[in-house]
């Protein structure tokens, strides 16, 4: 099966927030997406709101410049990684490497 890839990136997100606002603008989810932790678990298990490209395709999530985030809000990201990981049928993958800071 071939995955879509979309890249969720993080770059310049400090808070809960701006962390569902990216994902809303870089998963293109709908406007009704409640942006909370069970609804981001809710629409990464759900087919059925993810782009059109990944229609009868797996989705994959590439989450780019994620360190900063990580570090200004640890509870915060321990919450996201175990929502990426356990409530979801994407598959979730962090990008390592260099970030902007």
């Amino acid at each position: 099966m071939t995955e879509h890839v979309v890249t969720l990136d993080l770059d310049g997100v400090r808070d809960k927030a701006g962390l569902m606002d990216r994902c809303a603008r870089d998963l293109r989810l709908p406007d009704w997406f409640g942006r909370n932790w069970d609804a981001l678990a809710d629409v990464l298990s759900d087919p059925g709101v993810w782009p059109e490209d990944a229609a009868g395709k797996g989705l994959l999530v590439v989450v780019r410049n994620w360190r900063p985030y990580a570090e200004a809000r640890p509870d915060e990201w321990e919450t996201a990684v175990d929502v990426f990981t356990h409530a979801s049928a994407a598959t979730v993958a962090l990008a390592l490497g260099a970030s902007s800071e």
